[in-house]
């Protein structure tokens, strides 16, 4: 069809679709409360887009545009998806191989339930700021602590918000992070000067979380049970080898992710890893479990094979155990990705019949100074994850449309790179729907509507990002060489 036909949506065609949405979402957490991720929100996704996709056909856009914008949004979430497979492979691999068993009988030992939430914090800040990935940190350790978490009668919803928060904050500092190398390449800035500049936001909203999760620790009401401590390590060693040995698989993903080979490949290989570590070091398990009606090496190689993609499950006597110590394997991943794709799908239709920079051209007609700027970058970040599902696209497409405005403004490309991650990158587990909230709840089976509000850091740190911008907080001004001026006498040449 002819661009000329299509017409500039108005406001209203840009908010309609969002209404929706959310009203759908509401209705569906309202109606099937914590199954409404299993199917609920994917329908309010469709419903959401077919809006849009009406929206778009009255706007001049063919339904054949349409239909490939939302080919080419699905397809960017693939490398996700790949990732996905590869940890639901990983997390039953692991609970076979004892590697998951082993970590939770260490950290029932060594983590005092008073400081375990910012125990916890701190150690996948640590861990994520090393391999510079939020989400291989999340389905090793944090799936561990997780378990952890529940050994010692902790809630798994606040230990969720601490593995975010500490596995955001390392990812975001990490110059090996994907997202902080993607900001500053889509605003033109430094990646070194880039992560200085983010620590001004970055390191006082970590210290309020860790404040926050020590004030929880010491307040909360659930104190940890001896006995049930020591009863669940028994349970551990009966059914497992609990050895130093078993912890080889982890050390060997991390090695890799650190020496910066890519996520799918790196936790795919952590996966068969872990299903040959279980034939060496728990052949009693494997025994118990492996068909009895096969050959020997033949039950071995099914039952293995079968972890990958069905997941691990074992019978030990305790109904929470069992519950604990299975799950995994790539099927379990399977509603995640429905959801993914949903998500994409939506989002694709909304970029590209033009509402979200509708959106933009709404909020630049207000946002005259400098902190209402940086305010409505990480306002436009946001709101791009809740559309298009994907913390990506919530840094590139924002970054492209600010970036001539800060340069007409003379501003620094570091303050709209820290605006980028301020609003996008931390924000994106906090949305069920995005890929990043969606991953999050395959992994750590914790919807992200339940650890909301105990993700401190990813709540804290865009809110001081406002409040610096407004007083005027390191708002960096570019200084010649770099001037503005040759720029603005083109443009008015």
């Amino acid at each position: 069809m002819d661009n000329s036909k299509q017409k500039a949506p108005s406001l209203l065609d840009a908010l309609l679709p969002m209404v929706v949405l959310i009203a759908l979402l509401a209705a569906s957490v309202l109606l099937f409360k914590d199954d409404s991720s299993y199917g609920p929100n994917q329908i309010a996704l469709f419903i959401a887009a077919a809006v849009a996709v009406v929206i778009g056909l009255k706007n001049g856009h063919s339904w054949q545009s349409i239909e490939q914008a939302m080919v080419r949004g699905i397809s960017l979430s693939l490398a996700a998806v790949l990732i996905l497979l590869a940890v639901g492979a990983l997390i039953g691999t692991w609970l076979l191989s004892g590697t998951v068993p082993t970590l939770i009988y260490f950290g029932m030992q060594l983590l005092s339930p008073s400081w375990f939430y910012a125990a916890s914090c701190i150690l996948c800040g640590v861990v994520a700021m090393s391999i510079g990935s939020s989400w291989t940190t999340a389905a090793t350790i944090g799936v561990a602590l997780i378990g952890v978490a529940t050994g010692l009668g902790l809630s798994p919803a606040i230990t969720a918000g601490a593995i975010v928060s500490g596995a955001y904050f390392g990812d975001k500092i990490s110059p090996l992070s994907e997202t902080t190398n993607l900001a500053p390449a889509v605003a033109g800035a430094d990646l070194f000067q880039h992560i200085r500049h983010m620590l001004w936001t970055t390191i006082p909203s970590f210290i309020l979380a860790l404040i926050a999760f020590v004030l929880i620790g010491f307040n909360t009401s659930v104190s940890a049970d001896l006995a049930h401590i020591e009863q669940i390590s028994a349970v551990l060693q009966s059914q497992f080898n609990i050895s130093l040995w078993t912890l080889v698989p982890l050390a060997v993903l991390l090695l890799m992710a650190m020496r910066k080979i890519p996520a799918f490949p790196t936790v795919f290989i952590g996966a068969l890893l872990g299903g040959v570590w279980a034939l060496f070091f728990q052949q009693e398990l494997i025994s118990r479990l492996a068909d009895e009606q096969l050959p020997a090496l033949v039950a071995v190689f099914k039952l293995v094979w079968q972890t990958l993609f069905a997941g691990f499950s074992i019978s030990t006597g305790n109904d929470d155990m069992d519950r604990l110590l299975s799950g995994g394997g790539m099927a379990s991943m399977l509603n995640t990705i429905w959801l993914i794709f949903s998500a994409m799908m939506f989002g694709a239709v909304v970029e590209h019949i033009g509402l979200l920079r509708k959106f933009v051209e709404s909020i630049l007609a207000f946002a005259r100074s400098t902190g209402s700027l940086i305010t409505s970058t990480m306002a436009t970040s946001l709101a791009t994850n809740i559309l298009t599902a994907d913390q990506y696209m919530s840094i590139v497409m924002p970054g492209r449309m600010y970036k001539e405005e800060y340069e007409r403004r003379g501003l620094a490309p570091v303050n709209l790179s820290r605006a980028l991650e301020d609003g996008g990158t931390i924000t994106s587990p906090l949305i069920p729907w995005n890929t990043c909230g969606a991953y999050m709840h395959g992994v750590l089976n914790v919807n992200p509507l339940d650890y909301l509000f105990y993700a401190f850091f990813n709540l804290i740190n865009p809110v001081l990002a406002v409040i610096y911008a407004y007083l005027g907080i390191k708002i960096l001004r570019l200084t010649p060489p770099e001037s503005v001026a040759p720029i603005l006498a083109g443009k008015n040449s």
